[in-house]
């Protein structure tokens, strides 16, 4: 199957961190998994990173590199699809956020699943698993 890690998956599974659900770092871990990162959560990590809200132990060209080279996740390229895809999709009641949105725009065109823990993400036609 094919998956589109969100933000918080992608760094809880490389960091380590005790958030990850099992659930999710069993399917991250599954060789029969395709697992895909946007760069829009690379760009997302980069802006944490700039106004000191995230502290990654390593440059973050590295990093970048080992969640790709290390842990063999692909990229998934923005495309024109994927913006059509965003404005196309309704604004749930408080939430606007634009990287989830070109997350789930990604997800719905690719025909991916989310691994993620934002519920947030339920309020559109993409299924979501934590």
């Amino acid at each position: 199957m094919k998956f589109l890690l969100d933000t918080h998956a992608l760094l809880w599974y490389t960091l380590g961190a005790p958030q990850l659900s099992r659930k999710a770092e069993s399917l991250i871990l599954n060789a029969g998994n395709d697992i895909y990162v946007s760069p829009a959560s690379y760009w997302e990590i980069a802006i944490k990173i700039s106004i000191g809200k995230l502290t990654v132990e390593q440059p973050l060209e590295k990093f970048l590199d080992t969640c790709e080279q290390q842990y063999g996740f692909q990229l998934l390229a923005i495309s024109a699809a994927h913006a059509v895809a965003v404005s196309e999709l309704a604004f749930p009641k408080n939430h606007r956020d634009p990287f989830d949105r070109l997350l789930v725009a990604q997800a719905i065109v690719e025909q991916m699943q989310i691994i993620g823990s934002d519920t947030a993400l339920d309020a559109y036609p993409v299924t979501r698993i934590w």
